[in-house]
Formats: structure tokens, C-alpha cells, sequence
């Protein structure tokens, strides 16, 4: 029996399992039977953890559909939630997370019961404008942007998050496979409300359509206010809900601020 914790940010769920409880197990394939909805327990990824300190953890995550990924915004979150739990931590404690993308800190910003609320160091992203072609030759421009894991973030000029008259599940997958990318890309669309508020539309590597994203909302956050006239703090309103990005600026920290909650324990097979 393998012991998890359910939890999910922005209604970006994963589960959390200890590396001890997994071993011996494939963990792509474990990933894929655990996360699958009708049969498993369904999540959009694994948190695979193991600590390395009174303050500190180490995860490896892998998507829904088995691949690894380098970080998950929203999944570090759910582990700094866990990691609250489980040390009792208070507002103002500091989480030292590595992931595959490098250190981040994650500080307990409120804690009400089995919710957390929590700022993380997103680290500096990096960003550059990139125009894309389709395979009906239509070039789609965006912006490039590494969070510590790759986005493709596309600025529409409408609500309904489309493209071209095309709906933005459709857009978001195929350029996620494109050849211009190797190793695949997150895709985000993004409605700029106003100075200080974009609506966010998500294509996850690994995942598909998801209603959050923490290090899409932190490159969506980049591309909006490096060049399309927004401001910091921007407001980041995603279908699960908003994030708060903090950033200063090129060669600068990018800071993500958003909610956590376990929701659920057990065990599976």
C-alpha cells in the first residue's frame, strides 16, 4: 500500500508521496495509475517527496500522464502546505523546496487549518519574443518565457481566450508539441483586463486544459508586464482562481503568491 495526501491550488491537484512509500515502483507508471480520474485517484501530477532538513524537502515531479517535469508552481505550493502540516510551521516560517528547476523558498504567509497561504521565490525568469508557425502556415506571436520549465504565452484580444476565430484548447495543442520545441511547452493565453489584471487560460505539458497554473501564471505574469504595459503586483485570474505576481523587472526575482489545501489522505494499491 502506498500512503498519499491529496491537496490542490487553484484547483491544480496533485498528490504528495513520500520517495520511502514509492520505492520499488516505477514511478511513471504509478504516476499514471494514481492520477487517472475514473480509475485512480485523481490528480494532475505526483509530488514525489523526501526531506532533507528540519525546514526543507526535496521533490521530484512527474505529470499526469507520467513525463517529469522540471517544477510545478502550484505543486510546490501543495507541498509547502503539506510541509505546514507536518511541522506545525506559522506565518512567517520559511520552506526551503529543491525541485528539479533549483531552490525555492516558500513562505507561510496565513495558515487556517488544512489551508495555507503562501509566497514562493519563483527564481529570475527569462523571456524573449518568438512567433510560431502552424501547420497551416499561420504564425502565431508570443513570448518565450522559462519559469525553470518552458511557456509559450500568447496575448488574445478577446475573452473567450481564442485565437483566430480557433478555440484555445486547439492552439494550445498543437503549438504544446510543436517541433520548435523539442522537449514540448506549457501554452498560456492571456486577456489582459487591465493595468493590473489578466484573465489566464492554460495548456499544461503532460496534463492538457488545467484550471491553474503557478509557474504559468508567474510567465504569463512576465510577458504581460515586460511588454504589454502592465504593473506589479499583477493579479493572475486563472478558472481555479487568482494569483498575486510580484516582480520588479528583468535580472529580478519574480515572487507568486496563492493558496494550498490538503483536501484528503489514504492509501491505493
Amino acid at each position: 500500500m502506498i500512503s498519499f495526501t491529496k491537496a490542490h491550488a487553484c484547483g491544480n491537484d496533485f498528490l504528495v508521496v513520500m520517495e520511502e512509500a514509492a520505492a520499488g515502483n516505477d514511478w511513471a507508471g504509478l504516476t499514471r495509475r494514481l492520477c487517472e480520474r475514473n480509475t485512480g485517484i485523481g490528480a494532475d501530477g505526483i509530488e514525489f517527496f523526501a526531506w532533507t532538513g528540519p525546514k526543507a524537502g526535496r521533490i521530484r515531479l512527474h505529470n499526469a500522464d507520467g513525463s517529469i517535469a522540471e517544477i510545478s508552481g502550484n505543486g510546490t505550493r501543495c507541498v509547502a502546505a503539506w510541509m505546514a502540516e507536518a511541522i506545525d510551521a506559522q506565518p512567517g516560517d520559511e520552506l526551503a523546496i529543491t525541485t528539479d528547476a533549483g531552490l525555492r523558498i516558500c513562505r507561510i504567509e496565513a495558515r487556517d487549518g488544512h489551508r495555507v497561504e503562501v509566497t514562493t521565490g519563483m527564481g529570475i525568469p527569462s523571456f524573449a519574443p518568438r512567433t510560431v508557425t502552424l501547420a497551416n502556415g499561420e504564425k502565431i506571436a508570443g513570448v518565450e518565457v522559462s519559469t525553470g520549465n518552458p511557456h509559450f504565452v500568447i496575448r488574445v484580444d478577446n475573452p473567450e481566450f481564442s485565437v483566430s476565430g480557433k478555440p484555445w484548447q486547439k492552439v494550445g495543442a498543437e503549438i504544446c508539441v510543436h517541433s520548435d520545441f523539442p522537449n514540448q511547452t506549457n501554452v498560456e493565453f492571456v486577456y489582459v483586463r487591465g493595468p493590473q489584471e489578466i484573465g489566464l487560460r492554460i495548456f499544461e505539458r503532460g496534463v492538457g486544459p488545467t484550471s491553474s497554473s503557478g509557474t504559468g501564471s508567474s510567465a504569463s505574469a512576465t510577458a504581460s508586464l515586460a511588454l504589454h504595459g502592465c504593473v506589479s503586483p499583477l493579479t493572475v485570474v486563472a478558472p481555479g482562481g487568482p494569483q498575486t505576481v510580484a516582480w520588479s523587472g528583468s535580472g529580478s526575482e519574480l515572487f507568486l503568491t496563492g493558496p494550498a489545501a490538503l483536501i484528503a489522505r489514504g492509501e491505493a494499491w
